[in-house]
């Protein structure tokens, strides 16, 4: 038989694994309920785009060598309600809407749904994890309190989502706090505006944390075209800034002529491609066709700037 199971899953932790896990516990054909955005934001203060929360998902799948169908839902029923009888796997936290599915099917002639409930995972600090206190900071995406505390001077989830990604590598349990931070240079930066405004976030965003990262996406004249580069500034207690940049990659002509006609990128990439993809993949999938996404070249930046404080020399 199947096994379903469904949620935002805004930022994997130990309670969606093991939903996950106890779903292939029961069967090798399983099905995540994805929800979209629209469906997320609804109640929630932050969420991640859902590319984001997809990718996410299946990197977690590759790690643990498994295989699922990821469908998107726009509602709390998702495919459970037409679905063949098979198990339905939810926390305590979500019971009542298996039972309320169970109804639905019923009163529909089909038969009920299996439910394997399993309890809301307790975290480093005793508290039961949750997404909306990892992605404001208050705790890390293990449940620790007591951990390496990491601001990032800009609440784009694309941006938080890289730092987290990142530091998680370097330190293991992280709080990532998003913190509202001006860049202090025009909002299309050109050149060393860019690196300006790394660094301006930073300053800002540190506060009484370990460490502040701030991250710029800006334009470069180079070799006769436009180049996009991100930088990335991170500063710690000391006052000690370290910088790093992403790879970079060449608009074409047209969105470049736009550019450098003051038109900031994503309505430069709306007027020449229809689309700017928002919060998605950014122009660099756009461009790469997927090859590369915003999140990975933002993961590039970072990874540089941290990388004298990895050999330990500032």
């Amino acid at each position: 038989m199947k096994a379903i199971l469904a949620g935002t899953f805004n930022v994997i932790h130990e309670g969606h694994k093991a939903l996950i896990q106890r779903a292939f516990e029961l069967s090798d054909d399983v099905t995540i309920g994805l929800t979209t955005d629209a469906m997320a934001s609804s109640g929630r203060k932050r969420i991640n785009p859902f590319y984001l929360r997809m990718k996410a998902l299946i990197i977690f799948l590759d790690g643990i060598r498994k295989h699922a169908d990821i469908v998107p839902i726009s509602d709390q029923f998702g495919p459970a309600l037409t679905m063949e009888p098979g198990y339905l796997v939810v926390s305590r936290e979500t019971e009542g809407n298996a039972h309320l599915i169970n109804e639905k099917r019923v009163a529909a002639g089909l038969g009920p749904m299996i439910i394997s409930m399993i309890e809301m995972v307790r975290g480093e600090s005793g508290a039961e994890i949750h997404a909306s206190k990892i992605l404001s900071g208050e705790c890390s995406r293990t449940g620790g309190t007591d951990v390496t505390d990491i601001a990032v001077g800009s609440l784009n989830p694309v941006k938080v989502e890289a730092v987290r990604t990142v530091m998680e590598r370097l330190f293991g349990s992280v709080r990532i706090i998003p913190v509202r931070a001006e860049s202090g240079v025009p909002e299309q930066p050109f050149g060393d505006d860019t690196c300006k405004g790394a660094v301006n976030r930073a300053k800002a965003a540190l506060g009484g944390h370990s460490m502040a990262v701030g991250i710029e996406a800006g334009v470069f004249e180079m070799y006769g075209h436009l180049y996009d580069v991100q930088h990335c500034a991170v500063i710690d207690k000391k006052g000690i800034i370290t910088v790093g940049m992403s790879s970079g990659f060449r608009y074409p002509d047209k969105v470049a002529d736009l550019v450098r006609g003051g038109m900031k990128v994503s309505d430069a990439m709306a007027a020449v491609y229809g689309s700017s993809r928002g919060d998605k993949e950014g122009a660099v999938g756009t461009l790469s066709k997927g090859l590369l996404d915003r999140k990975a070249l933002t993961e590039q930046s970072i990874t540089a700037a941290m990388i004298p404080r990895i050999w330990d020399e500032p």
